[in-house]
């Protein structure tokens, strides 16, 4: 990822207590679907049942879908059209435009 022209070396770096927190929040969330599953019974099934799905479907969807959007703070393309840096591209383009400039000799 870049961040002001740098490029880090992960998405974490230097959030240390923004990623313990994440941690946190998404380990009591499947921790407690877990929990949840203590109170089976075939007497209630429902309610536990429900708890477990949401607390558990929940966490990996949190820990996917919301906090790993490392991608979306900062949208710069780093590759070309086939995988190339930008700046082959950029060299590719001036050299094509010389060459466009040039008479075509046969």
């Amino acid at each position: 990822m870049i961040s002001n022209g740098k490029v880090k070396a992960y998405s974490g770096q230097g959030n240390l207590v923004g990623n313990l927190a994440a941690f946190l929040v998404v380990f009591l969330m499947l921790v407690g679907s877990i929990v949840a599953l203590n109170f089976w019974d075939l007497d209630q099934v429902w309610i536990p049942g429900i708890i477990f799905i949401v607390l558990y479907c929940g966490s990996f969807y949190a820990a996917k879908e919301i906090i790993g959007r490392s991608d979306s703070l900062d949208m710069q393309d780093l590759h070309g059209e086939h995988g190339e840096p930008l700046d082959a591209m950029a060299s590719r383009a001036s050299s094509s435009r010389e060459s466009a400039a040039e008479p075509h000799v046969r």
